[in-house]
């Protein structure tokens, strides 16, 4: 019986969690300082309206006239219609700016979700392993002292290091400006380039919470019974590194990987910002500055969806993972 409800419990969860965003998503650009046509009332802004009528008119023309539930019912309804409404500084829909954007973040967020993983899985084994030595240390030492170091100050760095001091890579931006491509391999390639020094900052951010929840588990695995057994049939280094320990410390670390999702985000924005990456980072600020409400709306919201779909699928991987689950 409690089988059977589990659906519809998650099912309800998941309905309520969607709702909560929705509301989330509309109240916290209206939290902010100003309105998007704060510009209206600045002399210098060069779209100074001085007529009330006209004022009033353009208000009227993006709603935000109305009281806050009906511009809430207004929202909700153009969100049950697939229309993420129409942006007030760039005087475009905001789905097609979500659209030009979200790709760039997705390849920024994807490789280094995947990358930090796989980093964190091996190199927690290994100086778990070798704890007390000074491989282990060292790594130690390095990765706790990078986890307090922000995203923003990490690429301020790197682009320091590797784009000015020793100018290797790109300075900024997703692809060279007009620059004209002999192939798709070379246009790959500049993408690659550009992509390496944001890929870096978000990829070691991350990596450096993650392998210390990996070294943590897997010390405290090595003398499970498992791990006694297999030493004593004489089975492999590397397996039992890499089979026995790792696989008990993958479902704790893949736990660890749902959570950093949503850091991952917030790392991104910073991340784009300092390397005017084209990403929904760079949208976001845009959006913040000009106090662009639907921008904002569309932004967090697809953002929220993309770290929820995430989840969705570490938490898939973590059952399969899990022997219990199997089990049952």
């Amino acid at each position: 019986m409690a089988e059977r409800r589990r659906p519809a419990v998650s099912a309800a969860l998941s309905g309520l969690t969607l709702a909560a965003l929705v509301v989330l998503v509309f109240a916290l650009p209206r939290a902010l300082p100003g309105d998007p046509l704060a510009a209206l009332d600045d002399p210098t802004s060069g779209v100074a309206i001085t007529d009330p009528e006209l004022r009033e008119r353009v208000l009227a023309h993006y709603g935000l006239d109305q009281p806050l539930p009906e511009q809430f019912a207004g929202y909700v309804g153009g969100l049950a219609t697939g229309d993420l409404g129409w942006s007030i500084a760039r005087n475009a829909p905001v789905s097609g700016l979500v659209a030009a954007h979200l790709p760039w973040t997705l390849l920024l967020m994807g490789p280094a979700l995947l990358l930090s993983t796989a980093a964190s899985y091996v190199l927690g084994i290994l100086a778990a392993w070798h704890r007390g030595r000074t491989g282990d240390r060292v790594a130690l030492v390095g990765l706790t002292a990078l986890r307090a170091i922000p995203e923003y100050v990490l690429a301020t760095l790197l682009l320091i290091a590797f784009a000015v001091l020793l100018p290797v890579l790109p300075v900024g931006g997703a692809r060279t400006p007009f620059a004209e491509h002999g192939s798709g391999l070379a246009a790959l390639a500049d993408v690659g380039a550009h992509l390496v020094l944001p890929l870096a900052t978000l990829t070691l951010s991350l990596t450096a919470t993650l392998f210390l929840l990996q070294r943590h588990t897997v010390v405290a695995v090595l003398g499970a019974d498992h791990m006694l057994l297999a030493e004593a049939k004489g089975l492999p280094l590397r397996r039992r590194q890499f089979v026995h320990a790792g696989r008990s410390a993958l479902l704790p670390l893949l736990t660890a990987v749902g959570l950093q999702v949503a850091f991952a985000a917030q790392g991104a924005v910073f991340v784009e910002a300092v390397f005017a990456y084209p990403g929904m980072g760079s949208l976001l600020l845009e959006a913040v500055a000009a106090r662009d409400y639907p921008v904002l709306e569309g932004a967090f919201l697809v953002l929220a969806l993309v770290v929820l779909a995430v989840n969705l699928l570490v938490d898939l991987a973590a059952r399969w993972v899990d022997p219990r689950s199997a089990a049952s």
